[in-house]
This record gives structure tokens, C-alpha cells and sequence, in this order.
């Protein structure tokens, strides 16, 4: 599949959930990986992942274009994994998802990278209601306009030990005697797992055939959010209400959680991501997906229960728990 070797290459917010695994992807196939995050330090035990000295975290800031021309010099290709998923604290969707990106994409085409791989959503729509999906879908006609042969790939709700969907709503379920049906749990995903996620950009990068394509990854199954919810019931053996919570009471609530979020803290909902939940979230038929790159997607039966039985009362051990 691969028409080039592996050589240097810059993953731009390469430390997170879904950059973790696309370092250890990359290095795997012999890339030497160049992991550019604005906290070198939390990107230090990636090194592991490759041999002695393949993977190197550098300090970079994608707002800045200084540090991201200095991060791409050299480097044969690029990953763009940088995001975020509500603002506050100084975190902006429009600088984070299109200024970065701009960024990116213009520094890689006066470097001469070879290839470029972009991270975006499912749901990315310069016209949608909700500011994250609108500035994803901003970002990717910025990436092709500076990058025209730049790989878009747009995953539906990423799961994998580590992520901030099951684990929220499993945490979540460990305390609260109520987990919110949010629009009464109609809205549809096609959950995929991050190991198919990362192995996709790493085929993305080396495929000829995918240069200046979008992919849409989903996994073998939709699922409703009340589907979800009744399978993390399941495999935490906790016995929460599921209360219906129509979209506008959720917006209200989502309102009042940017609070805490504008001082830094992690909200539990925001009002923009109700307006994401207003719309489903699965790959659009016919689109190009995990299959053309050779990938079969991995369900979320066979790896969530590997990591939510740490919500049990007793963990994994635990045989008859109860909610004690």
C-alpha cells in the first residue's frame, strides 16, 4: 500500500487519547516521529513506544507559525491531531481548529512535505449550529486550499481505554443515581476504536491512493446514545435511572457548565455540544471509509468491556456487585 519509505515525520498534537496511538502506529513501520505539542513534557512517555531515539517530543504551539515552520523542518510528512472539544481558559475552537490548521497546511507546502494527514469530524459543516462542527468544517477547506493533496479524516465518537465518552458517562454512573438521556437518547453514533482510528492516518500517510481524499470512519455498528448508555449499565453493573432530558433543558444546563470551563475545569456538558447531540453521527453512504484502507473495524463490545470494569464496585473481580 505504502509508495514511500518511512522518514521524518511531525505529529502535531501527537500526546493526546487518538495521538498516542497514531505515534506508536507510526513508529511500528520505522517513521522517526517528531511530536509537536506546547507541553513537550507530557509527550516524554511516548518515547517508549519506538526505538532509542526515534520519537522525539518538541515544543510547538500551532497558533504559532514560527513554531510550527521550525517543527516541520526536515520532516517528509505531517499529521495535524490537534483539537478540542469545548472552549474556556484561553482555548478557542476558531484558533485551535482553523488558525492551527492554516498554519499547518501552509508551513507543510513551503517545506516541501510530501504528505499531509488532517484530523476532523464527522458532522464537520461550515454551516452547522454548533461552533465545534462549523470550525472543523472551516478548517478542512483552509487544509486543501494551502494543501490541495491533504488527507481529511473525519471519525465518529472515538472509544478505546482512555477515552472522555464511555469513561464520562461510567464515572458518571459510579455516583449518580440518574444518567441523562439527552433529547431522550435518539441521536445515532457509529462509535470507532482508536487502535482502527491510528492505523487508518498511519495507510493514510503512505497510500498513493489517498492523497487528497476524505475519509469517514465508523465502526461495524450504530448505535443510539440510549443503546450506549444501556450498555455501559451493562458492563459497570451499576443500576442508574436513564432520565429522558429534552434538548433545550440540556442546552440550559450546558450554559451554566461553561462556568467552570472559563477557569480551566473540564464541564460535564456544554450548550455546544447539545447542538452537536441535535444531529447523528455516522458515516454518510458511500463515502470512503476504514474498508478502503485495507482496515475492518473493531466493535465496541470487543474492547470496552476491557477497560470499563474499573467501574464496578469491586472492579474486576467483582462477581454479584452491588451499589454499596
Amino acid at each position: 500500500m505504502a509508495d514511500f519509505g518511512p522518514g521524518l515525520i511531525t505529529v502535531f498534537g501527537g500526546s493526546g487519547f487518538i495521538g498516542a496511538q497514531v505515534v506508536r502506529a507510526l513508529a511500528k513501520r520505522g517513521w522517526r516521529v517528531r511530536v509537536a505539542v506546547r507541553k513537550p513534557a507530557l509527550a516524554y512517555d511516548l518515547r517508549p513506544l519506538g526505538d532509542v531515539g526515534q520519537i522525539q517530543p518538541v515544543l510547538c504551539d500551532i497558533t504559532k507559525p514560527a513554531d510550527v515552520a521550525a517543527a516541520l523542518k526536515g520532516a517528509d510528512a505531517a499529521i495535524n491531531l490537534v483539537g478540542i472539544l469545548f472552549e474556556g481558559a484561553g482555548r478557542k475552537f476558531e484558533t485551535s481548529h482553523v488558525e492551527g490548521a492554516i498554519n499547518v497546511a501552509q508551513a507543510a507546502k513551503a517545506a516541501g512535505v510530501k504528505r499531509l494527514v488532517h484530523m476532523s469530524a464527522l458532522g464537520a459543516d461550515v454551516n452547522g449550529k454548533a461552533a465545534y462542527a462549523r470550525t472543523k468544517g472551516q478548517a478542512e477547506i483552509a487544509v486543501r486550499d494551502a494543501f490541495p493533496g491533504a488527507v481529511i479524516i473525519r471519525p465518529s465518537v472515538v472509544f478505546g481505554a482512555g477515552d472522555n465518552f464511555l469513561n464520562k458517562f461510567a464515572a458518571m454512573a459510579t455516583f449518580s443515581p440518574a444518567l441523562p438521556l439527552i433529547g431522550g437518547g435518539v441521536t445515532k453514533f457509529q462509535p470507532v476504536y482508536v487502535g482502527d482510528v491510528a492505523e487508518a492516518i498511519a495507510r493514510a500517510v503512505e497510500a498513493p491512493q489517498a492523497e487528497g481524499k476524505t475519509f469517514e470512519l465508523g465502526g461495524p455498528s450504530v448505535w443510539t446514545f440510549e443503546d450506549i448508555l444501556k450498555f455501559i449499565v451493562r458492563e459497570t453493573k451499576r443500576t442508574p435511572f436513564l432520565i429522558p432530558l429534552p434538548f433545550a433543558v440540556a442546552r440550559m444546563i450546558g450554559s451554566l457548565a461553561q462556568i467552570p470551563a472559563a477557569i480551566g475545569l473540564t464541564p460535564a456538558l456544554t450548550k455546544d455540544q447539545v447542538l452537536l447531540l441535535q444531529g447523528d453521527n455516522v458515516v454518510s453512504p458511500g463515502a470512503a471509509g476504514l474498508a478502503e484502507l485495507g482496515i475492518e473495524p473493531t466493535g465496541l463490545e470487543a474492547i470496552a468491556p476491557s477497560y470499563l470494569w474499573r467501574y464496578r464496585v469491586g472492579g474486576q473481580y467483582a462477581e454479584n456487585p452491588t451499589n454499596a
